[in-house]
C-alpha cells in the first residue's frame, strides 16, 4: 500500500513510518505542516534549511504545508490531497492514544479520500520510547517543560541517562503530554544522518528550546 506520513520530524512519527516500511508499505511523500510566521515546522522546530536534509536522508519527497492556527485545518486537507494525487492511498499517525487527535486525523483523511493508519496506536508509550533506542534511533531533545524537566536536556540525546532524569521528574518518558519534543537524526529508515549543532537556549514562558541547526559542513 502507498501512503503518506504525516511527519513532525520527531520520535512518534519517526517509529510509525519505520513499522509501516516494514509491513512492507510504500511512503510516497511526508506532510509536514509549517508554522508560516516563523517558517519552521509545527511543534518540533525544524527551520527550512533543515526540512530540505530531512527530505534528503529519508529519500521520500516532502510536502511542506503552510499555515496559521486558523487555516492548519484547510492547510493540512490540502497536503492530503496533493500525497493522494501523488498516488498515495492511505495516511499514516504516529498518535498513541489520545483519541481527540485520532479523531481529527480521521475526519481530515476522510475529507481528502485517504484511510488513516495508526501503526502505534495503544502500544505502551515507555515501550515506545525503549524499542526507538533498541532500533538504534537516535533523537535529539528540542524542547521541554521547563516547569517539570531541567534545561540541561536540551540538545541531548534519549539514553538511558536522560530517561533515567525523567523518571526522576515523573512524567511521562514518551512526553505524549507536550513534556518534550525531538527531532531524530539518524536510524535504520535515514539513508544518512542530520549533523545538528546546538544554539542558543530560548525561553516561552513554561517552555525552552534549544535552536537546533544543520552543522555549517552539511549546508
Amino acid at each position: 500500500m502507498k501512503f503518506a506520513m504525516s511527519y513532525s520530524c520527531g520520535k512518534d512519527s519517526t517509529l510509525a513510518l519505520h513499522k509501516m516500511r516494514a509491513m512492507g508499505h510504500a511512503p510516497v511523500c511526508l506532510v509536514v505542516m509549517v508554522n508560516e510566521s516563523v517558517e519552521r515546522s509545527y511543534f518540533h522546530g525544524a527551520d527550512q534549511a533543515m526540512l530540505r536534509a530531512y527530505e534528503k536522508a529519508l529519500g521520500i519527497p516532502m510536502i511542506l504545508c503552510h499555515a496559521t492556527a486558523d487555516t492548519y485545518q484547510t492547510a493540512f486537507e490540502a497536503g492530503l490531497a496533493k500525497a493522494r494525487a501523488m498516488g498515495a492511498e492511505a495516511a499514516c499517525f504516529g498518535d498513541i492514544d489520545i483519541l481527540s487527535n485520532r479523531q481529527w486525523e480521521e475526519d481530515r483523511c476522510l475529507a481528502a479520500g485517504l484511510r488513516p493508519f495508526f501503526p502505534l496506536w495503544q502500544n505502551s508509550r515507555k515501550e515506545n520510547v525503549w524499542e526507538l533506542l533498541s532500533l538504534g534511533y537516535q533523537c535529539q531533545i528540542k524542547s521541554i517543560n521547563a516547569v517539570l524537566l531541567p534545561k540541561s536536556l536540551l540538545g541531548r540525546s534519549i539514553d538511558s541517562e536522560t530517561i533515567s532524569i525523567m523518571q526522576a521528574a515523573d512524567i511521562d518518558i514518551c512526553g505524549e503530554n507536550g513534556e518534550y519534543h525531538t527531532l531524530v537524526v539518524d536510524g535504520p529508515v535515514f539513508k544518512t544522518p542530520l549533523a545538528l549543532q546546538a544554539g542558543d537556549i530560548l525561553d516561552f514562558g513554561d517552555y525552552a528550546a534549544i535552536d537546533l541547526k544543520l552543522k555549517e559542513a552539511a549546508l
